[in-house]
């Protein structure tokens, strides 16, 4: 026993004495390995500061970079180095992409931080208790319920504070304040101190000097974040903000982060042991990648695994980023007779960065697990053509990157560069098909599939971002079968309709086949790690475990021309969105925790493209696939169609089916087909025969016209249409372009003075 004492002293003095040692290289925002994809390893080595210490931060923590894990550039590197109006990437092969702040959020924004960690002199009510003083927490429609957008103090006096634990000591450097969420209210606090202590009885104020310091915090408004960095970093446990000054007709309410490195806890002597097991055990490029970073990573997986992947474009964004593809297949480029297409889009809404990270450590999950042989990996590579866009609005996404994490907001870069969301950028098909069924005109062209783009949406002047026209262009372009939509800032997955009828504010409004769509959201959050937690604290102010963490879009709020709904009706894919996690923008420290908390869930949603029937639609005198054959399931009120080379996939829950297949110029064909329960599609395939040629004289000779597709017609002409306006609003911007450089090569310079 004596022994064992030694040895618990000794661990807790390497603790207090060792600035670097193992302990410290084990703290997450300290000592961090970045960018395993490169092989370069940065080490921010923090000294240990007690309470308000007059040291400050030195150069130990600037970045160290190893010259050995440094390589020349190739030509190939030189070539993505270079972006497409001819600008090169200075930023060195070896450094950061964005440098963050040597000491990462204590965690309010994230929910790291428990609600039972905060404490205040006084609030207003429950709903602007302090647990709501969360960096860009959101409030709930009514002003006055359980869930509002801040902590305010019941009283109007400098003697009112909000109080953090941290639970253990923590290298305190900054805090970050924004006023209150509310649509009805305008309230801030412009100035204030802060207070720390190592007891909670016993306070000291953060000087600066001689004086106490008064940190600036909001300014004319209350959501944008301001950053304030003390004087100097001090040691303690608990951390109080004390307001000074608040707006002059409102009262006292903040939204808060806190930054802080925790310190390890000499009276813990376990803490080593429990760090080590958290975090991920995937050797992934966890950190935030900028356009460029995110090209690079993207060769990387490409030249880990070239005979399984492929890098490609679906268009440009309006200024001109690429946005790229990964497609991941056992033959990529090419469509196997059979095998079906699933994409995953993320980034829609530029600040929304969760789904664009998750989908590039999927890509380099997907890789290195094929190449060791991971036989549910392998499985999945050679049955399925996946198609992975981390990117979908890369101008919103860098506008926030600039910004950084915890600066960003709430709405910062959630919109394209023309102020638009692409979440409702979509042609509104729903009230197309609605208004038709209620008038009940002509519904050969107005079915209940494949329903064309309106004329108006086909023009030059029409108000549709290039990204999203690239996009419709893609689904076009290949048979996609399944997909999901990667959003952020809360935990939910809905499913279509999106839109309401009548323009409801929220009404659940259900496809018909809303049993597989409520199955696919099932399968993404009953095994998402913090959805399937009973535990959990909601996100802001809405409660979806009581819908099991699945919620139909309409019944959550209406959405017209979301990509799901275009998604369903437009092409035979079901797609669904994910609301990936209640930070929109965490800290990069938080990125292995959200892939540990979402890897099951992509893997085990991708395998639902294997439910259902699927098979090929075949001319029984030449044996060739036909192209756009309707496939129809007896009860089901939505149709879908076979690709070019005549295979389909029709998603299903287990049961009997009643299906129905026919063409233009082919007598119908009809069979029983039944779907088990296992993961793994039944094949339906069938032969059609061409209409008699004795019939259709008969058709002729008594005036009629023969039966002609004229929905996929129209269809096929609007997306022609499409196209052709696209074509031409890129060649006037790629002019447009041009000539802003032209004028300013021709610009005078200024005349440099002789030395």
């Amino acid at each position: 026993m004596a022994k064992i004492l030694c040895i618990l002293s000794a661990i807790v003095f390497v603790v207090k004495t060792d600035e670097v040692s193992e302990f410290n290289a084990t703290v997450p925002a300290v000592n961090m390995t970045l960018n395993s994809t490169v092989n370069r390893t940065i080490a921010f080595k923090t000294p240990v500061f007690s309470l308000f210490s007059t040291t400050t931060t030195t150069a130990a923590n600037k970045p160290v970079l190893g010259k050995k894990n440094m390589r020349k550039k190739t030509a190939d590197d030189k070539r993505i180095d270079q972006d497409e109006d001819g600008k090169h990437d200075t930023t060195n092969g070896t450094a950061d992409a964005k440098k963050e702040p040597d000491c990462p959020p204590l965690g309010l924004k994230s929910l790291r931080v428990d609600d039972s960690q905060f404490q205040a002199s006084s609030y207003l009510r429950m709903g602007l208790g302090p647990h709501r003083a969360r960096l860009n927490i959101q409030s709930g429609i009514e002003d006055g319920d359980m869930y509002d957008g801040a902590w305010c103090a019941k009283y109007e006096d400098q003697h009112q504070w909000l109080q953090v634990d941290a639970l253990r000591p923590t290298l305190f450097t900054g805090v970050i304040l924004q006023g209150r969420n509310s649509i009805w209210s305008w309230d801030w606090v412009e100035t204030y101190k802060v207070q720390l202590s190592n007891d909670s009885e016993t306070w000291k104020t953060c000087m600066n000097g001689a004086e106490e310091a008064v940190f600036v915090g909001s300014r004319n408004e209350p959501e944008t974040p301001y950053l304030a960095l003390f004087p100097q970093p001090a040691v303690a446990r608990w951390i109080r903000i004390n307001p000074q000054t608040w707006y002059w007709n409102g009262t006292i309410c903040l939204r808060a982060e806190v930054l802080g490195c925790p310190l390890p806890d000499p009276d813990n002597v376990w803490q080593h042991f429990s760090e080590k097991l958290s975090g991920s055990k995937d050797n992934l490029d966890f950190r935030h990648h900028n356009y460029k970073e995110m090209r690079k990573l993207m060769k990387a997986v490409n030249e880990e695994c070239p005979r399984i992947t492929r890098i490609y474009t679906i268009g440009k964004s309006y200024t001109g980023l690429k946005l790229y593809v990964m497609e991941i297949s056992d033959n990529p480029g090419k469509h196997e007779l059979g095998e079906p297409e699933f994409r995953y889009v993320a980034g829609m809404h530029g600040n929304e960065v969760v789904g664009r990270e998750l989908v590039l450590n999927l890509m380099q999950y997907i890789c290195r697990e094929f190449r060791r042989g991971n036989p549910r990996i392998v499985r999945l590579v050679t049955t399925t053509r996946i198609h992975l866009l981390p990117s979908m609005n890369p101008d919103g996404y860098e506008t926030a990157f600039e910004k950084g994490s915890e600066l960003a907001g709430w709405a910062l870069g959630r919109y394209s560069y023309e102020w638009v969301d692409m979440n409702h950028n979509f042609p509104d098909l729903n009230n197309i098909m609605w208004d038709a069924k209620e008038n009940d005109t002509d519904m050969v062209k107005t079915a209940n599939h494949y329903i064309p783009i309106p004329e108006y949406y086909t023009k030059e002047d029409a108000f549709v971002t290039p990204e999203t026209r690239a996009v419709i262009s893609w689904m076009q372009d290949i048979p996609f079968v399944l997909s999901a939509n990667l959003h952020g800032g809360e935990l939910v997955v809905t499913y279509p309709f999106d839109c309401t009828r009548d323009w409801a504010p929220q009404e659940n409004t259900p496809t018909a086949d809303d049993s597989f769509f409520r199955w696919l959201a099932t399968v993404y959050a009953s095994t998402n790690l913090v959805m399937a937690n009973p535990d959990r604290r909601i996100c802001h102010s809405e409660d979806f475990q009581q819908h099991n963490n699945i919620i139909n879009g309409g019944a959550w709020h209406t959405v017209p021309g979301s990509m799901n709904d275009f998604s369903y009706m437009h092409t035979n894919c079901f797609e669904v969105t994910v609301e990936l996690s209640c930070d929109k923008f965490p800290h990069a420290s938080e990125l292995p925790t959200e892939w540990e908390n979402n890897k099951e869930s992509l893997l085990v949603y991708m395998e639902q493209v294997h439910r259902g029937i699927k098979g090929v639609v075949r001319d029984k005198m030449t044996k060739k696939g036909i192209a756009d054959a309707i496939v129809k399931v007896e009860d089901l009120d939505h149709d879908i169609r076979s690709a070019a080379d005549g295979d389909y996939w029709r998603l299903l829950n287990p049961g009997e089916y009643k299906v129905t297949v026919w063409a233009e110029g082919y007598i119908p064909s009809m069979r029983r087909c039944n779907v088990g329960t296992e993961a793994r599609p039944t094949i339906c395939d069938f032969i059609l025969i061409k209409t008699p040629r004795q019939r259709m004289n008969e058709i002729l000779a008594k005036g009629g016209r023969l039966p002609q597709d004229l929905q996929l017609k129209l269809r096929a002409l609007r997306l022609r249409k499409l196209r052709a306006s696209t074509k031409a609003i890129n060649q006037r911007r790629k002019n447009s372009r041009k000539a802003r450089r032209t004028r300013f090569a021709r610009a005078p310079r200024p005349l440099t003075p002789l030395a």
